[in-house]
C-alpha cells in the first residue's frame, strides 16, 4: 500500500538545516499525523510522502520556496516606540503578536531596538532556508 492524496498517515521525521543542526524532530514524542496531499504540511513535505510505503525511510531536501518561502525584506518593519503598549519593555528575540489593518494576527520577532523605534521581522523563522527531512512512514489509513 502506498500513500495517496487524502490518506491519513503517521510519520516520524527529523528536520535539519544545511549546517546539520536539527530544527525539529518527532522521535521523542508521538508521531506526526496528517492527511497527505491536501496542504496541511509545507508543500515539499506533503509531496515527499506521496508514494511512500509503510516502514519506508526517505531523505529529502526541500528548497525554501517549497518550505516556508523565500525571505521577504518587506516583512521587516520598524515601529515607533510610542506605538508600543504601556509598561512594555522590548527585548531582542521576543515574539510579538500584532494585528494588521484587516484584523489578521501576525507574529514577528524583535530583531533590533533603537532609541526611537524597534524592528520586527514577520518572516517565518525558517523562511529562505532549504530544509532536509529524514522521514519514516509508520502507518496509512485510507
Amino acid at each position: 500500500m502506498e500513500v495517496k492524496k487524502g490518506d491519513t498517515i503517521q510519520v516520524h521525521y527529523k528536520g535539519t538545516l544545511e549546517d546539520g543542526s536539527i530544527f525539529d524532530q518527532s522521535y521523542d514524542r508521538e508521531p506526526l499525523e496528517f492527511v497527505a496531499g491536501i496542504g496541511q504540511m509545507i508543500p515539499g513535505f506533503d509531496s515527499a510522502v506521496l508514494g511512500m510505503k509503510i516502514d519506508e525511510e526517505k531523505k529529502v531536501i526541500i528548497p525554501s520556496d517549497d518550505a516556508y518561502g523565500i525571505y521577504d525584506d518587506q516583512l521587516v518593519n520598524e515601529f515607533s516606540n510610542e506605538a508600543l503598549p504601556e509598561n512594555f519593555t522590548p527585548e531582542k528575540g521576543i515574539i510579538m503578536s500584532l494585528q494588521d489593518q484587516n484584523g489578521n494576527q501576525m507574529q514577528g520577532v524583535i530583531t533590533h531596538i533603537h532609541d526611537e523605534n524597534i524592528v520586527i521581522d514577520f518572516n517565518h523563522p525558517l523562511a529562505g532556508k532549504d530544509l532536509t527531512f529524514d522521514i519514516k512512514l509508520l502507518s496509512i489509513t485510507q
